[in-house]
């Protein structure tokens, strides 16, 4: 791989999806991006490259950025957010919500075991929230994730990845050695394509938003620009969730920690909650 080429592709990867490669990385690019040069019958990395400069075939490009972009995701992943959003988010939130109703919004939302992860504590949750309209939106850029996503079918190593086996038992189906979440959870569960480098304000607004181990593939103006637009969408009492490695300091003053907490934020013109006990380990569990 020359200098040129992988200059070439990275500077279409952070056009296309804000990703931003070290050079490091061309083992990466060219290990990723060799079964889409196969997928278009071509033999090699180079090929690959001198196709896009000779024709730029949008389908093809959008091949390439599908194939950069991580599609790293397990359910109740760290476990403690969502602990946070069953224990302090959602009964805040509840209180403040004449209307009975929320929207949640996952971004990245990758193969859906984050979506479906908030969608089952609802679930679990079913008698306290009788008559209310929560609605669960999970956006990526991949179209072929999403499809994933849709299915709700995942191998065994990723239905047990993080997964209680009460919840497996209850809320899955084995579909030869795959499980399959069943529809009612499917259900509660909207996807759509959506770049975060676009403008958002077509998705509506959102009391939750969950923009976990996103930000850390971006540069800093790339961050303050999602940032920033993610605030435009929420209430003032609205909740931002990000990855245990990410932080808004230094890059957008937007947001604030939210007291006693880590990894969760309000906005810094709101009312922040109250800090609350954490739930106790496992209670996702119970």
């Amino acid at each position: 791989m020359t200098v040129t080429d992988f200059d070439f592709i990275c500077q279409i990867l952070r056009q296309r999806s804000g990703l931003v490669l070290g050079n490091d990385k061309a083992y990466l690019l060219e290990s990723r991006l060799l079964p889409v040069a196969r997928k278009y019958k071509l033999a090699s990395f180079e090929d690959l490259v001198r196709l896009i400069r000779v024709k730029s075939d949008e389908a093809v490009i959008k091949d390439v950025v599908e194939a950069m972009t991580t599609n790293e995701s397990f359910f109740f992943r760290d476990t403690k957010p969502f602990d946070q959003f069953k224990q302090i988010v959602l009964p805040t939130l509840m209180a403040a919500r004449p209307n009975k109703q929320i929207r949640i919004w996952s971004a990245a939302a990758s193969s859906g075991q984050e979506c479906y992860s908030l969608a089952m504590i609802l679930s679990e949750m079913a008698a306290q929230l009788s008559g209310w309209k929560i609605e669960i939106l999970g956006t990526d850029l991949s179209t072929e994730i999403l499809d994933r996503a849709r299915e709700g079918i995942y191998s065994q190593f990723e239905a047990q990845r993080g997964l209680p086996i009460n919840l497996l038992v209850k809320y899955f189906t084995q579909v030869g050695d795959r499980w399959q979440i069943n529809q009612k959870i499917r259900s509660m569960v909207q996807y759509k394509e959506f770049n975060l480098l676009n403008d958002p304000r077509s998705l509506g607004k959102f009391d939750v938003v969950f923009c976990r181990n996103v930000l850390i593939y971006f540069d800093q103006p790339t961050k303050a620009k999602i940032l920033n637009n993610i605030a435009g969408l929420m209430p003032n009492d609205g909740y931002l969730f990000l990855g245990g490695a990410e932080t808004v300091l230094g890059i957008t003053d937007k947001f604030q920690l939210l007291a006693g907490q880590r990894g969760v934020y309000g906005l810094t013109t709101g009312q922040a909650a109250p800090a609350t006990k954490p739930a106790a380990p496992g209670a996702l569990r119970a």
